[in-house]
């Protein structure tokens, strides 16, 4: 791949000397959705496909961006001086919110480059493009310009970026994952206090199977919000009598004494799904360092419902994906994952039954929602990178 991306660098912009090759993968969530906000863990880990990214500096202030996978927009060009979100610039952004962030921070960031990327992450999937691209441009930079960035701080300028530059208020998660991942491990994340640690995914005779919709998920972003709001105004209430800071500190007990304490019904739901959410992802992490592959995959299972019951971001076409898995013969759990209205389910299944799996799925899905869906089989690799 790098051959190719130096390839394509050469077509846009012409043979330059230092040109560099780097990756920044894709995440998924194995079990913990919508808990990062909240203040609760998740368990990511980053995958062997995301976003290539080929770079060289220029004498100048200009930065030329180029992608692959947006080719109808051509080379998008603007000053290093001259940072601003135009929606003209559409991906281009979300780089360029990651240099005004780190300029923000005092990183001394003078100097143009031309760079192009090429992604192989699904648009849409929810297996976090946004968040890749981020992380790509964040360390390509790092290295291009010897700044010297600790690698969890390059993480929160990624999502400061996100947040205040583009306008989503995502959790810190898939930032995490994308730039601290490794290679066949998971990632128990503590969003209240950043405090992680990597489980071994030793699977054995299992693999990881992500199924996509194809449905964008158009609703993502504005429910996204809403839901973040709505787990805001139960923290609020909940705090007349509890001294924490977030839905993440509650296990269920405190939370079922409590609960009568968020007066709208609707909130009460939320809150429900982030406090049960995160002791569930507490308990796969612990069935998962004893092999205890049943009992994960029911927590996935546990994890869906909620998700569909209580936190309400599924919809027809995940919950169609999850429900034709679960009756495959070799599923040992599946849930959505990602922020939910589309995108992607995970699915943990017997190695021996993947074809079956794919095959079976794929031809029921089409016939209920009218078009098919894709598949992947996940292997887990390391963060961002550079490709040497």
């Amino acid at each position: 791949m790098k051959e190719n991306m130096l390839k394509l660098f050469n077509d846009v912009f012409g043979e330059k000397e230092n040109t560099r090759v780097f990756f920044s993968p894709g995440r998924v969530n194995l079990i913990g959705e919508h808990t990062d906000y909240n203040g609760g863990n998740v368990f990511p880990c980053a995958l062997s496909f995301g976003t290539y990214g080929a770079i060289a500096l220029r004498d100048d202030k200009t930065i030329n961006m180029y992608s692959k996978n947006f080719d109808k927009l051509g080379v998008i060009s603007f000053s290093i001086d001259k940072l601003e979100n135009e929606k003209k610039h559409d991906w281009a952004n979300y780089p360029k919110g990651v240099i005004t962030t780190l300029k923000k921070h005092g990183y001394k960031i003078n100097q143009g480059f031309d760079m192009v990327v090429y992604g192989n992450i699904p648009n849409g999937a929810g297996l976090s493009s946004s968040a890749s691209i981020e992380l790509l441009m964040g360390v390509m930079i790092d290295n291009l310009l010897k700044l010297n960035i600790n690698r969890i701080d390059l993480v929160k300028y990624c999502q400061e970026a996100e947040n205040k530059f583009i306008g989503v208020n995502c959790g810190i998660m898939d930032q995490f994952a994308i730039g601290m991942g490794k290679k066949n491990q998971a990632i128990l994340l503590d969003c209240n206090t950043l405090e992680y640690k990597y489980s071994n995914l030793e699977l054995k005779d299992k693999i990881i199977i992500i199924g996509n919709t194809n449905k964008r998920r158009g609703l993502a972003d504005s429910k996204y919000n809403e839901r973040r709001s709505e787990c805001e105004e139960s923290l609020k209430e909940l705090k007349i009598n509890l001294d924490i800071n977030s839905l993440g500190e509650l296990n269920e007990i405190e939370f079922e004494e409590n609960k009568h304490l968020i007066t709208n019904p609707i909130n009460r739901k939320r809150a429900k799904h982030a406090v049960y959410e995160n002791q569930r992802t507490l308990k796969a992490v612990k069935a998962l360092q004893e092999n205890d592959i049943t009992t994960f995959g029911q927590l996935m299972i546990d994890s869906h419902n909620s998700l569909k019951n209580d936190y309400e971001v599924t919809g027809k076409e995940l919950d169609t994906l999850i429900e034709l898995a679960l009756k495959q013969k070799g599923t040992i759990g599946s849930r959505m994952t990602g922020a939910g209205f589309g995108g992607c389910t995970v699915s943990i299944v017997q190695k021996d039954m993947k074809d079956d799996f794919i095959n079976e799925v794929s031809r029921k899905y089409k016939d209920i929602i009218g078009y098919e869906a894709d598949f992947y089989v996940a292997e887990i690799g390391d963060g961002t990178r550079e490709l040497v």
